[in-house]
């Protein structure tokens, strides 16, 4: 599998990736074998974080991949709170509890050091000098290789980009939303790498979309006029199923390192792999697409 450098850093990431978030103790057996075949199919980079099943997510995956850790790229995230039922969280990007965050992660994730270690949120009135403290002192005690953010808000990623050394920006990015398109250039030119999250829109983006109704799905207020833009672009998309065209059009973008894509099962990993080996889209298609669905902006977060 072909793989994309991050930002400026020495890491160099699968151009398809497991987000871990599918990954439940409701799955079972099929949590590991998910796995397996990722690592099989050449993924190198695994996405979890410490919200996820509240520290579940890492205990597994630090189980799971214990054995090649030194083979593979693991990003996780920190900044949200539990409380102590550990049935909610709350927000909480200073220093000290950063810090803390982190070295719970690490002994969940059977690991003493993170290659890429995200703020799992943030707005611009956030204490962002001291959470990028925290960050900068992980980094020279040894903890974490590199740092980025996990953020759709404008105003946040910038003063990120102008005052830190991130590497990377997690953002929701698919053909139904192309708002992140506005900061591509910019992050290009500060050398910061989009690690695209919700590449195929959970779901809307697959053969599933045309089954939905769009009365109950949280695109319901756009879910007839996808239906009909996704069966119009069947028309010039030739052979690609809807997945392959979502992730190869994600990944059309230099910018983007790796498309995280989560997977309940083998066979959808595996058709979310296949879109890799098949041929790229064209660039009369891009403008196709393009033409279907617009890019917009961000209406707020932007001062």
């Amino acid at each position: 599998m072909n793989k994309r450098r991050v930002g400026s850093s020495d890491l160099y990431v699968s151009e398809l990736s497991l987000g871990c978030m599918s990954l439940s103790p409701k799955l079972g057996n099929e949590n590991e074998k998910i796995v397996k075949t990722a690592l099989e199919k050449g993924i190198n980079y695994f996405d979890t974080a410490d919200l996820y099943g509240f520290g579940w997510n890492e205990e597994f995956i630090g189980k799971t991949l214990k054995d090649v850790r030194h083979d593979i790229i693991l990003a996780t995230k920190g900044g949200n709170e539990w409380n102590q039922s550990k049935d909610s969280w709350n927000w909480n990007p200073s220093k000290k509890y950063i810090k803390s965050a982190l070295k719970h992660s690490l002994q969940r994730l059977q690991t003493d050091y993170i290659d890429l270690y995200q703020l799992h949120g943030g707005t611009i009135d956030d204490p962002m000098d001291e959470t990028i403290e925290a960050f900068e002192e992980l980094v020279s005690e040894g903890l974490v290789r590199y740092y980025g953010i996990s953020s759709i808000r404008p105003n946040t990623i910038k003063y990120y980009a102008e005052h830190s050394n991130i590497q990377s920006v997690m953002m929701q990015y698919s053909l139904l939303d192309r708002r992140p398109e506005e900061l591509f250039s910019y992050l290009s030119s500060k050398n910061i790498s989009v690690v695209a999250r919700g590449p195929v829109a959970k779901g809307w983006l697959s053969e599933k979309a045309f089954s939905k109704n769009p009365e109950e799905d949280y695109l319901s207020h756009r879910g007839s006029d996808i239906q009909e833009k996704l069966a119009e672009a069947k028309m010039f998309i030739q052979n690609k199923s809807t997945i392959h065209t979502a992730l190869q059009f994600v990944l059309s973008h230099p910018v983007v390192a790796t498309a995280v894509a989560g997977a309940s099962s083998v066979e959808q990993l595996s058709e979310n792999i296949e879109a890799l080996s098949a041929p790229p889209l064209t660039e009369d298609m891009i403008k196709q697409l393009d033409s279907l669905f617009p890019a917009e902006i961000y209406e707020t977060h932007r001062a």
